[in-house]
Order: C-alpha cells, then sequence, then structure tokens
C-alpha cells in the first residue's frame, strides 16, 4: 500500500445507516428520481409519486441518510380484504447489500396501519432477481409461505408491451415482531 494511503482509505465509502420514516407529498421529487435511477423499475409520473407519498403515507416508507433518498416502497392495503399490496421497492445503488430492502418491508409490517394484514402481495416480473430474493428472503425471515403464479399477463394486460407480473403472496404470521 502507498505510504501516503492508510488501510481507511483504500475502504469504500460507508453509507450511513438510513433512517426509515412515513413519506409526505415534499418527497415525491426525489422518489421520483430515485425509481428513474432503479432500472428496470417502472417509472411512474412524478405527480403519482406526489400522489401515493401523499396519500399513501401510512402504508409506504422512505429512507434516507444525509439528507439523500437511498429507499422507497410504496404500499397500501387492498380494501375490504386483510392484505397489504407492495406497489414498488426502489434501493439506491449506493445503499445496496446493506438489507435496506427487508428493513423497510418490515418496518411496514410493524405498523399499525397493517397490524390486520394477514397476507402480502406483490408483482413481480420473472426475470427481476433482485425482487425474487428480497421477497423469498422476507417469507422465510417471518416463518410465511411464498407461492406465486402469472397474474398481469404480457398479452391479455399489457398488449405484449411488457412482461408478465407474476402474483406473489405471502402469509404473515398473525402475531409479528416490531422491526
Amino acid at each position: 500500500m502507498p505510504e501516503h494511503l492508510t488501510d481507511q482509505d483504500s475502504q469504500p465509502a460507508r453509507t450511513p445507516q438510513p433512517r426509515l420514516r412515513k413519506p409526505n407529498a415534499t418527497d415525491g421529487a426525489a422518489i421520483w428520481a430515485l425509481v428513474r435511477a432503479c432500472k428496470p423499475l417502472d417509472e411512474n409520473s412524478l405527480y403519482a409519486n406526489i400522489v401515493q407519498a401523499d396519500h399513501f403515507r401510512d402504508t409506504s416508507v422512505i429512507a434516507e441518510a444525509e439528507g439523500e433518498t437511498l429507499g422507497w416502497i410504496s404500499g397500501h392495503m387492498i380494501p375490504n380484504t386483510d392484505t397489504f399490496f407492495v406497489w414498488q421497492v426502489a434501493v439506491s445503488d449506493k445503499a445496496r447489500g446493506l438489507g435496506l430492502g427487508r428493513k423497510m418491508l418490515l418496518e411496514l409490517l410493524s405498523r399499525p396501519e397493517t397490524a390486520s394484514a394477514r397476507a402480502l402481495h406483490t408483482t413481480i416480473t420473472p426475470d427481476n432477481a433482485a425482487s425474487w430474493a428480497l421477497f423469498r428472503s422476507l417469507a422465510r425471515s417471518l416463518g410465511g409461505t411464498l407461492t406465486d403464479a402469472p397474474h398481469y399477463t404480457r398479452a391479455q394486460h399489457f398488449d405484449g408491451a411488457h412482461a408478465t407480473e407474476h402474483l406473489v403472496q405471502i402469509t404473515l404470521p398473525t402475531q409479528r415482531a416490531a422491526a
């Protein structure tokens, strides 16, 4: 190692542990930018992200460190059911490998607003290895069962313009520990 470098200089900069919180409408632009940077996620309009952060704040979470948005999950309770639906999970390249996706999901599942959930649903395309790994890991850690089946199909729903989305279902334990 060159004399002018220390062990600390040769180590990659560590991302501080992100703080998790409920989003608000003013987070919309930062959420939009994060999602755009997280390929292959589907991009929503900036307005849609503002509305999500405002109207679904109790069932969504934002992760930030040093003023930077590093993670985002949007979700909602499906009306008249005991199912929590996760719409989108985004984790910045700067925070990958920290377990942030799972931490955000556990945070959401520990909130009073999702306490009645007996199942978690999301949709994932077959080629999204990171999402499959995240939700399989979550199911294992919760002791839940994960099942999936084609749901929104390329031909029937997307007019051939998007890969089939599989509905992923995870049974949730009736008693969940706080995140």
